[in-house]
Formats: structure tokens, C-alpha cells, sequence
């Protein structure tokens, strides 16, 4: 068994998603959980910049001693998974293979879309790993930059999300991708009102239980499950705190009673 807590980072609230998953999965684990908020959303930020972001954040949790680190930011896994894989001592999962595993499982027709930000999509992260698992499939993606924005100001729903959905994914349903990938973790918050607009026949990929999955399988292969105890959660931000804690009620729920300030930027170890 291991005691330390599971180290979670997004750009912002978004990653909470995933958080949730784990919680439910995973009951007694205790997670410390970093949203950067001043920096984030990191979608159209550069794709180097955003590496150099998470290799700092995940310096950051391993250096309060986490046992495995999840990035639960579909464009920090984008832009510097294997990066901070090869930067850190701990086990490093992300939130692509998820995914795309799930998405290649569901597809009937071997058509299957991709939505994401636009650092997401423009790093063919998710075409690479699909392709990975069946190089025959047919990848359509498209990036959407104004859904975060829906999503953190609390417009999960009614006409204008649904007419800027539409918008989206109208190239999307020409071309009868009969699988979607939620390729942001903002997304499930809006996982309803995409099925309405995608149709009922177009199966909703979101990698939250995917990675869930991985992270319950490598800690059962580490040996490093929680004893049976009442779990710790810690939230951090780097920007308002406020707004950290009103968005991570919405997210994951009255868990979130309290949000540290963590103050950026932060150091890399050797530098």
C-alpha cells in the first residue's frame, strides 16, 4: 500500500471531470488537485509554451511527494505528455490514449470525429493515437475554441450553445462519424447538449473513466492502493480563488470547500 495522494493538474477547473471519475472509482484515494487558472485556458496558447507549463506543474506535485501524476488537460497531454514522462520519478498518465482507446472501441464504421481546443487539435495528438490502434479508421477532427468559455462562465445549455455546436459539428456529420471524442475535459459538463446536437446515433467519447481505469490499474500493478481510510482532496490554483472554488462547485461538487493559491511562476527541478 501507499498513502501518498495521486497528483491531478489541468489549465484550469475543466480537469475536475476527471477528478470525479477517480473519486467514484477509487473511493479512498486522496488526490492533491492543481488548476491554472491565471495561465489557462491553455487551447491557444503556443504548443511549447503549454509543455513548458506542465513540466513545471508537475515538478511542482512530485515535489509534494504524489505517487503518480494524472494531466487531466487534454492540451498539456497534447503538447508535453512524453516530456514530463521522461522529467518525472513517478508514473505520468494523460488523457489522449484514454480516449482514443475508448473512441476505436465504439466506432462501428470506423469513422470517428474529434473535438478539442485548438492546441489540442493542431498537435494531431488524438489522429496518432487512434491510428495507433487501428490505422484504418478515419479521423475527422475539429477544434472549438469558444466552448470553454461557455462552459466556465456556466452556459452549458439553451440556443447559443446549441447554435455554436451546430456550427462545429455540422463537417463532422457530413462525413458520418458515428463516434465522437470529447477532446477536452470542460466537455462532459456539456456532454448533454452535444449528444442532442451530434443526434442519437453518434456515441460521446469523453476520456474521464478511461483514465480512471489506468490509474486503478497501475497503482493495483505498483501495489500502491490506498489503505481502506477516509480520503484527503486538496485544491490548488494560480489564479482567483473565487472563481477556482464557485467553478469547481459547479464541476465536481460541495468537495470543493477550499482553494490554496499557489503563486507562478514555477521551477523546474535544475533549473
Amino acid at each position: 500500500m501507499n498513502d501518498a495522494p495521486i497528483g491531478m493538474f489541468d489549465s484550469g477547473i475543466g480537469g475536475l471531470t476527471v477528478m470525479k471519475a477517480v473519486m467514484k472509482r477509487l473511493p479512498h484515494e486522496s488526490i492533491c488537485y492543481f488548476g491554472d487558472n491565471a495561465r489557462g485556458p491553455y487551447g491557444p496558447r503556443d504548443i511549447a509554451e503549454i509543455r513548458r507549463f506542465a513540466l513545471e506543474i508537475a515538478a511542482f506535485l512530485e515535489g509534494l511527494g504524489v505517487k503518480l501524476i494524472v494531466i487531466a488537460c487534454n492540451s498539456a497531454t497534447s503538447a508535453g505528455l512524453l516530456e514530463v514522462q521522461r522529467t518525472c520519478k513517478v508514473p505520468v498518465l494523460g488523457v489522449v490514449e484514454p480516449g482514443a482507446r475508448g473512441a476505436v472501441q465504439a466506432t462501428h464504421n470506423r469513422r470517428i470525429g474529434v473535438i478539442g481546443t485548438v492546441a489540442t487539435v493542431h498537435s494531431r495528438a488524438y489522429l496518432r493515437a487512434i491510428h495507433a490502434l487501428d490505422a484504418g479508421a478515419k479521423v475527422h477532427s475539429r477544434a472549438c475554441p469558444t466552448l470553454v468559455d461557455f462552459v466556465e462562465r456556466g452556459e452549458i445549455e439553451g440556443p447559443h450553445i446549441e447554435g455554436e455546436l451546430d456550427r462545429y459539428l455540422a463537417p463532422l456529420t457530413r462525413r458520418e462519424v458515428d463516434t465522437l471524442v470529447l477532446g477536452c475535459t470542460h466537455y462532459p459538463l456539456i456532454r448533454e447538449v452535444i449528444g442532442k446536437v451530434a443526434g442519437e446515433d453518434v456515441s460521446l467519447i469523453s476520456s474521464d473513466w478511461e483514465v480512471a481505469r489506468e490509474v486503478e490499474e497501475n497503482l493495483v500493478r505498483m501495489g500502491y492502493l490506498r489503505s481502506p481510510k477516509p480520503p484527503v482532496y486538496r485544491f490548488m490554483c494560480s489564479g482567483d480563488i473565487e472563481q477556482a472554488i464557485a467553478l469547481g462547485r459547479l464541476f465536481l461538487g460541495p468537495e470543493v470547500e477550499k482553494v490554496e493559491k499557489v503563486e507562478l511562476p514555477l521551477r523546474v527541478k535544475g533549473s
